[in-house]
């Protein structure tokens, strides 16, 4: 009886140990079901090829066209005028910026002048001997002498033997020398040039100036050129007299320039030439930094997308019904967010924006706006 009832409690563990296999093979089939396949849902943008400007952006700050370096060529102390010698004064044409004590010079200067004329008065005489002709015009020249003015032009000679005997006492040398003087003279009052606005001033009133010593800095606020970098490539297409769109970062002001000067050497590091760009304005400034937009050129049958969209810049992805197809284009100009490229048949859609993992003959679904309104 005890072997009958080991032999039934047997075949039931048995019995039970054949249902868990086949529960968990039936469990093991259902985890192995295959995951329903993800479409992914892309933006696209028909191509539609056109004539696009290509346009260079570049930068730089602003210089004025017009600015001098002030210099001393004489040495005194600084005088007073009109106006202090700082930094935001403005001046017009011809006015005088800053004044050197000259009184010394000037009564050397006016010693000179007595030289000349005394030495002339001393060959009067003999003039009137052996020139008769010529005595009337020297002795113009002696009444219209003014020591308070420039020194009038020697009258001119008639005849070789009359310079010859002018030149034998040293009349030209003295001159000359009285001119130079005079010259020297002007140095010591220095005049805007143009007017302007004076932007720095290195010495003040009172101060000990010196031969070569700077004095300051003198603008033209009216006129302003940039000097800005652009890719050797487009050299032939950026000609004298092109506009220029400045603007400064913020976008918020802009001005139309125009190239004035094109460099014609090529920066061998970066291989760029520099291209000079004239501006005016109220607004401007020295010193300001603002960014250029030039039109080089416009190329045909082109269509611009985002660079994020170029693979290994030389292809994109466009639907092809509701597959992904990887199609090599030509790139034709880089810029900061987008670019230019060539290759690709009106009608076809292309990404506009990148599809995450996506790869050649990737199922999609392009995104309609009616399916969103249906919803």
């Amino acid at each position: 009886m005890r072997k009958i009832v080991s032999i039934g409690i047997g075949i039931l563990i048995l019995a039970l140990a054949f249902f868990a296999y086949k529960a968990m093979v039936n469990s093991n089939k259902k985890k192995n079901r295959k995951a329903p396949k993800i479409v992914k849902t892309v933006f696209v943008e028909e191509v539609k090829n056109h004539k696009i400007p290509v346009v260079i952006s570049a930068n730089g700050n602003l210089v004025a066209k017009n600015k001098i370096d002030l210099y001393s060529e004489v040495q005194g102390v600084l005088k007073p005028v009109a106006k202090d010698f700082k930094p935001g004064n403005t001046y017009r044409k011809g006015e005088v910026i800053l004044k050197i004590n000259s009184e010394e010079y000037y009564a050397n200067l006016q010693a000179q002048k007595s030289n000349l004329f005394n030495t002339i008065t001393s060959i009067m005489p003999d003039i009137r001997l052996d020139y008769p002709d010529e005595y009337k015009k020297w002795q113009n020249y002696l009444e219209g002498f003014d020591f308070s003015k420039s020194t009038p032009p020697l009258p001119e000679t008639h005849s070789e033997k009359e310079k010859f005997f002018i030149s034998g006492r040293k009349i030209y040398t003295t001159y000359y020398n009285v001119k130079n003087m005079e010259v020297r003279l002007s140095k010591y009052t220095i005049r805007a040039p143009f007017t302007g606005i004076l932007t720095e001033a290195m010495v003040t009133q009172g101060t000990l100036v010196r031969p070569g010593q700077k004095l300051g800095e003198f603008i033209d606020p009216s006129v302003y050129e940039m000097e800005v970098a652009v890719n050797a490539n487009y050299k032939d297409f950026l000609q004298k007299g092109k506009l220029v769109k400045l603007h400064n970062l913020e976008k918020t002001q802009s001005w139309t320039g125009k190239v004035v000067r094109v460099n014609g050497k090529v920066d061998q590091a970066s291989q760029t030439v520099k291209v000079y760009i004239q501006v005016k304005g109220r607004e401007l400034s020295e010193g300001m930094y603002l960014e250029a937009d030039l039109v080089a050129k416009s190329e045909k049958d082109a269509f611009e997308i985002p660079r994020k969209v170029l693979v290994n810049n030389n292809s994109v992805y466009i639907v092809n019904d509701t597959v992904l197809k990887l199609t090599q284009v030509k790139p034709v100009y880089f810029k900061d967010q987008s670019v230019i490229i060539k290759g690709l048949p009106d009608g076809s859609k292309t990404l506009k924006q990148m599809v995450p993992g996506a790869y050649d003959g990737m199922s999609v679904k392009i995104y309609n706006n009616n399916d969103t309104e249906n919803k």
